[in-house]
C-alpha cells in the first residue's frame, strides 16, 4: 500500500506542484490515508477540489478512492495554506498485491 500511495503523491505533486503539494501524514490501516496539502491553490476553483484531485488520480488508476474528511485551518489561522484530507482506498490492498507479484516475477 505504501508504494502505491507514494506513487500517487509523487504524481499529484508533479501535476499540481506549482499551486499545491501533498505529503502523507499517516497511513492508519489497510485503507485510510491522511494527507497534508499545502500551497496557494486556485481559490476560484475551490480548495476542496484540489484535495479531491488525489482521489480522482487514484480512480484513473483503477483504485477505488474517496475523500471522506476534509479539514481547513480555524479562523485564527485563516492565512495558513494547509489543508488535511482523509482518504479511503477500498481496493488498494488488491492493487498492491498485484504490483508485488509483478515485481517478484521480474
Amino acid at each position: 500500500m505504501k508504494q502505491v500511495v507514494s506513487e500517487l503523491i509523487e504524481d499529484y505533486n508533479r501535476l499540481h506542484g506549482v499551486e499545491a503539494t501533498a505529503r502523507v501524514i499517516e497511513i492508519k490501516d489497510d485503507s485510510t490515508v491522511i494527507v497534508e496539502f499545502k500551497g496557494t491553490f486556485c481559490y476560484t476553483c475551490g480548495v476542496k477540489d484540489w484535495i479531491e484531485d488525489l482521489a480522482y488520480l487514484a480512480l484513473s488508476r483503477g483504485i477505488d478512492a474517496k475523500l471522506v474528511d476534509y479539514m481547513e485551518p480555524d479562523s485564527e489561522n485563516a492565512l495558513d495554506n494547509t489543508r488535511i484530507g482523509v482518504f479511503k482506498f477500498n481496493n488498494i490492498g488488491k492493487i498492491s498485491r498485484v504490483q508485488d507479484e509483478v515485481f517478484d516475477h521480474e
